[in-house]
């Protein structure tokens, strides 16, 4: 088994907590730097309405932000911005690709607070995704402030590490004017609640790629086929099939919704290899002991995703498949799934 090195350094003024991240015998050098949110802006705020705080009850902070990057790799010029909570093995990865990585805190607990009325309402679950990720005025459930939205979290987060002048070119990622991100060089990418909230963003705001890990959901939501900013030929998805979101069709019919049938069919990774028909509907009914929890972690790299006997992860092309595969090289455009559940109104007992 490989040893890892753990240097740690603080980098001066803003005071970044920065880790080397060495594995032997391998070459590749990460650095990971960390900073709160809260310490980055002072604009930002906590929502305790939402469960939303700068640490928990026993006082450890709960706004910490991670930014990883792999010098010694040739880059990419993209920006994964992940929006769920911090996953080393997925970070390790990206930066191998030759790509950033940024996991920022934001406003994000809205989801419990919702009644089950105002669930399935139909027009709902979506605006609050582009409020919390915007920090713009869309839904009137909620009132999140800039400051404490992904855009504003993420901006603020590459902004510092531009002027701290920490390896790895930060600075590329900004706008023109300083003013914002440079969306066009921006991966959205989560999990779940991540994945969903990615996808609805990628709607609103033209990003080079989207990466939906077992999603999307919001099943009662007719935003998925709104006209769309990002071409839909960027969004890739990848999911167990244990997975109750697959399941119950929740993660097909928002697929079909965006329109990604055009753009080949659905493809089980555990059964044709790389490029995968160039497609962007990619399932894996590896075995995960029938466990669904399990599977719905599953297409994570960590510690739901599957090994092989020797203990390597089974889904290493597909993961480098979904960050990296040429967004204008599609798949042959398929019929909709007639089996596909589109109307979820109704509860139907499988």
């Amino acid at each position: 088994m490989r040893s890892r090195l753990f240097t740690s350094v603080l980098l001066p003024a803003v005071g970044f907590f920065c880790v080397i991240l060495q594995a032997e015998p391998s070459s590749s050098t990460r650095l990971e730097f960390r900073k709160r949110a809260s310490e980055l802006d002072p604009r930002t705020k906590e929502y305790p309405e939402i469960n939303f705080v700068f640490a928990d009850a026993s006082g450890k902070p709960a706004d910490t932000e991670v930014a990883v990057v792999d010098p010694a790799v040739r880059p990419r010029g993209e920006l994964v911005l992940w929006l769920m909570g911090y996953t080393p093995d997925l970070a390790e990865r990206v930066a191998s690709y030759g790509m950033h990585y940024m996991q920022v805190s934001y406003a994000n607990r809205w989801f419990s607070t919702l009644t089950r009325e105002q669930h399935d309402q139909g027009d709902v679950i979506g605006r609050i995704r582009l409020e919390a990720t915007t920090g713009e005025d869309h839904s009137p459930l909620v009132d999140i402030a800039r400051p404490d939205s992904l855009e504003e979290r993420a901006y603020q987060f590459v902004k510092a590490l531009k002027e701290e002048n920490v390896p790895g070119d930060w600075g590329q990622f900004l706008s023109a004017d300083g003013k914002g991100l440079d969306w066009e060089k921006i991966v959205l990418a989560g999990s779940s609640h991540g994945s969903t909230s990615s996808a609805r963003l990628a709607i609103h705001r033209r990003v080079a790629r989207v990466v939906m890990f077992s999603g999307p959901r919001d099943q009662t939501e007719k935003w998925q086929a709104l006209p769309s900013a990002t071409p839909t030929n960027r969004f890739f998805g990848f999911t167990h099939v244990l997975d109750t979101g697959w399941v119950e069709d929740h993660y097909c019919r928002s697929w079909q919704l965006l329109g990604l049938q055009e753009y080949g069919p659905v493809v089980n990774v555990d059964k044709t290899a790389s490029p995968f028909l160039n497609s962007r509907r990619l399932i894996t009914d590896a075995d995960v002991e029938g466990d669904s929890k399990r599977a719905h972690g599953a297409s994570v790299p960590g510690r739901s995703a599957v090994k092989s006997a020797d203990g390597g992860f089974i889904h290493e092309a597909v993961w480098r498949y979904l960050f990296t595969h040429p967004v204008d090289e599609v798949g042959e455009s398929v019929s909709p799934d007639p089996d596909c559940r589109m109307d979820q109104s109704q509860k139907v007992e499988r």
